[in-house]
């Protein structure tokens, strides 16, 4: 060690310091791994796993669902898709409008939902998902939007005439609008466009400016590829306008996974002949087709579905408990039966292992 004289530095030393936790003195627990503890474990995994996968499967499976992809619906005239017209008259404004029509098998009893799904839609990119202004969001409001909306930040960049709601997100909000009409009752199916977002996002996160939301957006413009102002979402709830419409909210939440469904509507079940649910019968599904998904080979779809007090459908939760229980189950028999043979030839698991450890 070298020697130092009085007063002067003490030489920097890379040691670390003499703790418990640097010198790795802590005390320390580590279970020994028996055949009367492993085996216990695997029996009680599987037992309590498997019922469990049931009764989520039989949730998942009392659930009424009904799916139709619409994406290449066809108009009343021409012989284009709505996806081509779409996809080959891009810009603000373009819509093309096509009917199906389809029967529910049965009834629909209690509260039904309408979603719209998507596949290979990849709402969990990385640059997508941060391009978003939650300043903005939350109602305060800057001439100046964030970085990360970029490039959906302004309307023009040479002039710097601000978006609101800007980012990618936002841009690429879902335009499509439907209309639900029963053919055997013969009147049009109330549906509700509020209470479809989380409660935490509509009283927390979103919220409009103060005052007259018109005035309060001047010298702000929407989205490019939107064809309404963000004022005029929801013509027939002022509410349910600016930051706080809650199909935006719902939007906004994007998707861990490329293939999604996101809630749309409620039916509205004060409505008389609604009020059970939804009868089986014929209907008619009137799209506004607004929103192209060929590009990227993406589809969409519309659902129809009750619920549960799990959620929705999900049959994969109840699978992977069953399939988690009984691989544990069978775990546990080979390896009892491994315990079994090995005591009955050679004095047993717990001898091998005291020899083995005696060893020097």
């Amino acid at each position: 060690m070298p020697e130092t004289v009085e007063g002067a530095e003490v030489p920097k030393t890379k040691r670390p310091s003499d703790s418990a936790f640097k010198q790795q003195r802590l005390p320390a627990w580590q279970p020994v791994l028996t055949a009367g503890t492993v085996l216990p474990a695997f029996f009680l995994i599987g037992i309590v796993f498997i019922p469990i996968g049931v009764l989520l499967l039989i949730s998942s499976n009392s659930i009424t669902e009904f799916v139709y992809d619409y994406t290449h619906c066809m108009p009343e005239a021409g012989n284009q898709t709505c996806a081509e017209i779409i996809s080959r008259s891009p810009g603000r404004g373009t819509d093309c409008e096509c009917t199906i029509a389809f029967e529910l098998p049965e009834d629909f009893l209690g509260k039904v939902y309408l979603y719209y799904g998507m596949t290979n839609y990849y709402q969990n990119h990385r640059r997508y998902v941060k391009s978003r202004d939650d300043d903005q969001l939350l109602g305060r409001l800057s001439s100046t939007p964030s970085s990360d909306c970029a490039p959906f930040a302004y309307i023009d960049e040479e002039e710097q005439k601000p978006i609101a709601p800007c980012g990618a997100i936002a841009n690429s909000l879902f335009s499509d609008r439907f209309e639900m009409y029963s053919v055997t009752l013969d009147r049009k199916v109330p549906l509700l466009q509020t209470e479809i977002a989380w409660p935490s996002d509509r009283q927390i996160k979103f919220r409009n400016p103060e005052g007259d939301l018109k005035e309060a957006l001047r010298g702000f413009y929407s989205p490019k590829a939107w064809n309404r102002q963000l004022w005029e979402l929801d013509p027939t709830n002022k509410d349910n306008n600016g930051f706080q419409n809650e199909d935006l909210i719902v939007w906004m939440r994007t998707a861990a996974l490329p293939t999604f469904r996101k809630l749309h509507r409620r039916i509205d079940h004060s409505q008389d002949g609604f009020q059970e649910g939804l009868s089986k019968g014929n209907y008619t599904f009137k799209v506004m087709y607004s929103y192209s998904v060929i590009e990227f080979e993406g589809t969409k779809k519309f659902i129809l579905s009750t619920t549960s007090l799990l959620g929705g459908k999900n049959p994969f939760l109840g699978f992977a408990y069953i399939i988690v229980g009984s691989v544990c189950l069978l775990l546990g028999l080979v390896l009892l039966i491994i315990h079994v043979k090995c005591n009955k030839t050679n004095g047993g698991i717990s001898n091998v292992h005291q020899r083995s450890s005696s060893r020097p």
